[in-house]
């Protein structure tokens, strides 16, 4: 994936190889390329006789959705996002409040425009949200 997310052009199996910081056999690097994109990681495209292959979304958006899974792991997630607020440094936690300041936004935006219902990752489980907004959560545990 980090050579796929290196580029902006959809790659070959061989410019993935050559793309990696060790020599894999041929068949090695097709064969992952091959699961990733069954798994939806990326995503693929015919070139002639061969596949191209892209990123299916960002290192931010996977990040976030590995944090996201981790989270639905845990017993208590109002504690478990509480413990991770108090551990960012006062710029991250300036990013976050105007992160939830523009999710808040979008919240209400969608509450009069209809949501699309498209999401990021096609078919993958959905996960289960508090009620409550962010903020509210945030502010929540900050007393």
């Amino acid at each position: 994936m980090e050579v796929l997310w290196q580029t902006d052009s959809a790659l070959t199996v061989r410019e993935v190889s050559n793309g990696l910081p060790q020599s894999l056999a041929h068949t090695t690097v097709m064969t992952v390329l091959d699961r990733l994109a069954k798994k939806g990681f990326a995503r693929r495209e015919r070139d002639g006789r061969a596949w191209r292959y892209r990123p299916a979304a960002t290192r931010e958006s996977y990040v976030a959705e590995l944090m996201l899974t981790a989270l639905a792991q845990t017993g208590d997630r109002d504690a478990a996002l509480a413990r991770f607020a108090q551990s960012v440094s006062g710029e991250e936690a300036e990013v976050l409040l105007d992160a939830l300041s523009a999710v808040e936004r979008e919240q209400q935006e969608n509450e009069t425009e209809g949501d699309s219902g498209v999401r990021l990752w096609g078919n993958w489980p959905t996960r289960y949200f508090s009620p409550r907004s962010p903020r509210e959560v945030c502010s929540a545990h900050a007393r």
